[in-house]
């Protein structure tokens, strides 16, 4: 029997190191589809592709308009893949991992927002590891985004990304099975 009800494109996002990749790889664990809008931005400025020949590198102008050239195209991709989903299986569930998703305004396109929250210390250390940013240059990067209580406050669901992860991996999979109730 086929399904009336559609599959759902849920906007993942959260500030820089609050877990947000792991959780979307717990997503995709689960069955969901993940779209990585950061990966699609890397391919549409691949040699060759219509955004490359736009994209004047050392002129300062040009890179100023990067994201109005690169955003359009990573948009119709990700409207592309999340078509071809649905089109596979009416009921799927598409995570749509934006770290700029409210900055950039997607969060008018998907059906749900879930947002990872982590504190200001746990994100320092995991740029510190991860970057080898110095205190300085991590709080540079925080405060370059939207806050993340901002975020969290106009979210559908929060995941704590400093939860372990064992205890993260079963809230993932409890929302992943609501979210199949709505598509």
């Amino acid at each position: 029997m086929v399904s009336s009800r559609p599959m759902i494109l849920v906007g993942l996002t959260g500030g820089v190191a609050t877990g947000k990749s792991t959780v979307a790889k717990m997503f995709e664990r689960c069955g969901a589809l993940v779209i990585d809008a950061d990966a699609l931005a890397h391919q549409v400025v691949e040699p060759g592709k219509p955004a490359w020949r736009a994209i004047v590198f050392r002129n300062r102008s040009k890179l100023r308009r990067l994201e109005q050239i690169i955003h359009p195209r990573v948009a119709r991709e990700q409207t592309r893949l999340t078509r071809q989903a649905a089109r596979n299986d009416p009921k799927a569930i598409v995570i749509y991992d934006v770290p700029l998703l409210y900055e950039a305004g997607i969060d008018k396109r998907v059906d749900k927002v879930i947002v990872v929250t982590a504190d200001r210390e746990t994100q320092i250390t995991r740029l510190n590891k991860r970057n080898g940013f110095t205190r300085a240059e991590a709080l540079r990067r925080i405060r370059s985004q939207m806050p993340i209580k901002q975020k969290a406050a106009a979210a559908d669901y929060l995941l704590d990304g400093t939860t372990p992860r064992p205890r993260l991996l079963t809230l993932v999979k409890r929302l992943y099975r609501e979210l199949h109730t709505l598509a």
